[in-house]
């Protein structure tokens, strides 16, 4: 007699039901950046920014436009949770003039990544993580002192302010090489980041990072 519980043919239908609404959970299609560029293998090597830029680590993070219109900004280091490409989109919206034009930046940046792989012939997300990284400076230095003595001492940056002064520096070179430029802002973000990526001192950011850097190092 068989005991009390499921019978053979039960139990392999109950585990085909699991495994499908497994399937369903799971997303079924790649999440493509722009419907061209992908997140699956683009790391995060500075193993102290990991949490900082958002880029695979939830499914929520990968986003095929730059565009989520998510309430960043409410709560404090919720901004840590926006994808990396669109605080990179959110940066160039500076300046009066372009603010609120998050649609013209979105297409500035489709445009740079366009060129960033056609100058490099590698995925733009991991070159612009790549230029995050290298451009965000380790240590600065802060004024120090009371009563009208005022000195300056360095200090360690935390990894929430290397990422959001990276992306300020990135942004802010790619702004002042294109002003009063027959280059367009597409192309002169596509060099920056190119520059940056590889550390050199051709990227404005570099240079601005190298100075800072320097600074601090004279005030210890």
């Amino acid at each position: 007699m068989q005991s009390a519980g499921f019978f053979p043919q039960q139990a392999v239908a109950a585990a085909a039901i699991v495994e499908e609404v497994h399937k369903k959970a799971e997303p079924t299609t790649q999440v493509l950046l722009f419907n061209k560029w992908s997140y699956t293998d683009v790391s995060v090597t500075d193993i102290s920014l990991v949490d900082y830029i958002a880029l695979k680590q939830k499914y929520k993070f990968m986003v095929y436009v730059p565009h989520t219109a998510g309430r960043y900004n409410v709560k404090r280091f919720r901004k840590a949770q926006c994808p990396i490409v669109e605080r990179l989109v959110n940066c160039l919206m500076q300046h009066g003039r372009n603010n609120g034009k998050k649609l013209l930046a979105v297409r500035i940046v489709k445009h740079a990544f366009d060129i960033i792989h056609l100058m490099t012939d590698r995925n733009p997300i991991q070159i612009l993580v790549e230029a995050v990284i290298n451009s965000c400076p380790r240590e600065d230095s802060t004024r120090v002192g009371t009563a009208g003595v005022v000195k300056r001492q360095a200090v360690d940056v935390s990894p929430m302010r290397r990422v959001n002064q990276s992306l300020y520096l990135l942004t802010s070179g790619a702004r002042s090489a294109s002003f009063r430029n027959i280059k367009t802002i597409a192309e002169c973000l596509a060099d920056e980041l190119i520059n940056a990526s590889k550390g050199s001192s051709n990227s404005s950011a570099i240079k601005k990072k190298d100075e800072i850097e320097r600074v601090a190092k004279s005030n210890r």
